[in-house]
């Protein structure tokens, strides 16, 4: 079965290209825990669902650990299950400070507002002003 948004090897394709076929063959998920010098950055990545359960529960391990403000970067987020969703509603609960969801893609943002998780979370619009300061790098003035 197909939807009406797949093509057949007979159908001509529209002719956006590689990043087209990428999302229809679903791009694997990925989390990334990154340490600043001020907060703990999560980046998500491609489809959060079941197949990143551990990973989501090591990166809330981390950051609980850490006990620094969290922010989640969803901007590279494809797809997002129900497991991406408990994973935002655990880092709520567990965080010491009110976790910061960056970048939201339509996708997660309706699942934020369908869920109510949303109201746990505080959704930055737009690119956050404030710089992240990974540690270890440092910034040069000029």
């Amino acid at each position: 079965m197909r939807d009406g948004n797949s093509t057949t090897p007979d159908e001509p394709t529209d002719g956006t290209g590689a990043a087209d076929a990428a999302a229809a063959a679903g791009e694997p998920g990925a989390v990334h825990v990154i340490v600043g010098t001020d907060s703990t950055r999560i980046v998500l990545s491609g489809e959060v669902d079941a197949d990143l359960a551990s990973e989501l529960q090591e990166a809330t391990a981390e950051a609980e650990h850490l006990g620094l403000p969290i922010e989640v970067d969803a901007h590279h987020v494809t797809f997002m299950d129900s497991s991406g969703v408990a994973f935002l509603a655990r880092l709520s609960i567990r965080s010491q400070h009110r976790v910061r969801l960056l970048r939201v893609p339509p996708t997660v943002r309706f699942l934020l507002e369908v869920t109510r998780i949303g109201e746990l979370l505080d959704v930055v619009e737009g690119d956050d002003s404030r710089e992240f300061q990974p540690v270890g790098e440092t910034t040069s003035t000029d």
